[in-house]
């Protein structure tokens, strides 16, 4: 069984900084827990014991959270952050995973269905996909055979879209190895390398990787205003009511 996540949080937020002033994007509130305080309860209540959480930006804020949660959540920096991409982020873990993990972004919002279907897939690697969810900024998933084929923010670049990329994954030992190897090649020209749309389609083209659909997900991730809202308004209620979980308006 899988026991460890990883939660991507060094980036910026640029698009957000009317919102955050001063924090990173985890640290946003919907409810009466931060987004990142939210996701740990939720992956702790799943059986994950060991959660690392590679910081970039306002990395104090981790930092403190880290100390507040000893035993469960830890912090990797990524020193680079300012000029690296996703899977640049992921990269800096590496010391610390020594098996299977969870993979998630720190902007996300998800109903706990989300992890039990990641946990439970029969694939030894797998990319949650959601229906069509019309937030913006959507990434598109082609598959054959129910397995990764590409993934695309332009739909007309694929040869068909499956499902939307939810931004959780459960990443085998044996395929964090291939995006090690495929990643460190591309870091030669760029560190700008996106885990996803590069390096998870660059693996795939070697091994499987499975992409249940589930239609119906309740999710969001929070990249600008306009998806902000979104998620106040619409998603993160309807992921309290599934959850069985009270609504307190922030």
């Amino acid at each position: 069984m899988t026991h460890c996540a990883v939660i991507l949080a060094a980036g910026m937020g640029t698009r957000l900084r009317g919102e955050l002033a001063d924090r990173p994007k985890g640290f946003l509130r919907l409810g009466e827990q931060t987004l990142v305080e939210e996701s740990i309860d939720r992956l702790a209540g799943a059986g994950i014991d060991d959660i690392v959480i590679v910081t970039g930006h306002c990395a104090e804020f981790y930092e403190r959270l880290a100390d507040q949660r000893s035993g469960l959540v830890s912090t990797v920096h990524n020193v680079e952050f300012a000029r690296s991409g996703s899977m640049y982020s992921l990269y800096c873990a590496r010391a610390v995973i020594d098996a299977g993990f969870l993979l998630l972004e720190s902007d996300l919002i998800y109903e706990s269905r989300a992890l039990t279907i990641l946990l439970a897939h029969p694939a030894a690697d797998v990319i949650l996909l959601s229906g069509p969810t019309g937030a913006g900024d959507e990434v598109y998933v082609e598959t054959r055979g129910g397995n990764l084929v590409a993934m695309s923010k332009d739909r007309s670049a694929l040869s068909g879209v499956t499902g939307e990329l939810v931004g959780m994954s459960r990443i085998s030992a044996g395929l964090f190895g291939r995006m090690r190897r495929i990643a460190e090649a591309a870091f030669a020209d760029s560190l700008h390398f996106d885990y996803e749309t590069d390096c998870l389609v660059a693996a795939g083209a070697e091994q499987p990787i499975a992409c249940p659909v589930v239609a119906d997900l309740a999710w969001s991730e929070i990249d600008d205003p306009a998806q902000l809202q979104r998620a106040r308004e619409t998603v993160y209620p309807e992921i309290c009511r599934r959850d069985g979980l009270p609504r307190q308006a922030v």
